[in-house]
């Protein structure tokens, strides 16, 4: 723990890491783990809820979630071709004109 200009307290990542799971084996009331790593009961009933909410993401299929990025992707990539390509052909009209005349 250290302090940002306003003597604010900073916690590292570790840190609230362990005050989370304390909190999670409760084995202590919320006060005495509040005592004993000096967070306020609020701060650890919200790193709770944070850490839970995201603990789902733990357990998620990250193939999947690779596929879907990859579609997206390929999506992206088709749609700019497709504009390229539309590009391409009106410059070529455009341009026709001057090409012949020449």
């Amino acid at each position: 723990m250290c302090y940002d200009n306003r003597m604010k307290k900073v916690f590292t990542s570790e840190q609230k890491a362990s005050v989370v799971v304390a909190a999670l084996k409760e084995q202590q009331t919320i006060n005495q783990i509040s005592a004993a790593y000096e967070v306020h009961p609020t701060q650890i009933g919200l790193w709770k809820k944070q850490a839970l909410q995201g603990l789902k993401d733990v357990f998620s299929d990250k193939r999947k979630k690779e596929n879907q990025t990859n579609d997206q992707l390929i999506a992206e990539l088709y749609q700019t071709i497709g504009k390229r390509d539309m590009e391409l052909a009106w410059l070529k009209k455009k341009i026709e004109p001057f090409a012949s005349s020449g």
